[in-house]
């Protein structure tokens, strides 16, 4: 048996379900050390919803390099415009983008609560918002020519 990985129960296994979970650690051996090594520990709900927040940011980024995937696998299907495979590129990379910025935020607000600071405003926010307007409008602008081209 390797050392600390004991029998069911035994003291081995609670130190690495400790270790892993960051239970009883101190707080500057948990990771994402420039936040925990900062300020006086939160409350722990707001420090949860942070995490909830940060977790359905990524889920929003996600979901936007599916549609990319799907967009660019239909495009192989037969003649797709060449705007389908650019709004596909741009989705992915807005996954990306918006997946980078969950854990940029969480950081900072995650510091602003352990400092005692106001939360910091939701900054990208705005440009998703855009980026969603100007892919529907393009999307828009492609099938109204598409329709027209279609009744000549």
């Amino acid at each position: 048996m390797k050392r600390g990985r004991q029998c069911r129960g035994g003291q081995g296994v609670r130190l690495v379900w400790a270790r892993r979970y960051g239970v009883g650690v101190p707080d500057d051996q948990r990771r994402a050390r420039s936040v925990y090594s900062v300020g006086d520990e939160p409350e722990v709900q707001a420090s949860l919803a942070n995490e909830r927040t940060a977790l359905s940011w990524i889920r929003t980024g996600m979901t936007l390099i599916a549609g990319g995937v799907a967009l660019a696998t239909l495009s192989t299907f037969g003649e797709v415009p060449l705007v389908i495979l650019a709004i596909a590129g741009l989705a992915s990379l807005g996954g990306v983008a918006v997946g980078m910025w969950a854990l940029i935020s969480w950081r900072r607000t995650e510091r602003a609560l352990r400092r005692g600071q106001p939360l910091p405003p939701p900054s990208v926010l705005p440009w998703l918002v855009a980026g969603v307007v100007v892919v529907g409008l393009l999307l828009a602008g492609v099938t109204a020519f598409q329709a027209i081209e279609l009744t000549r």
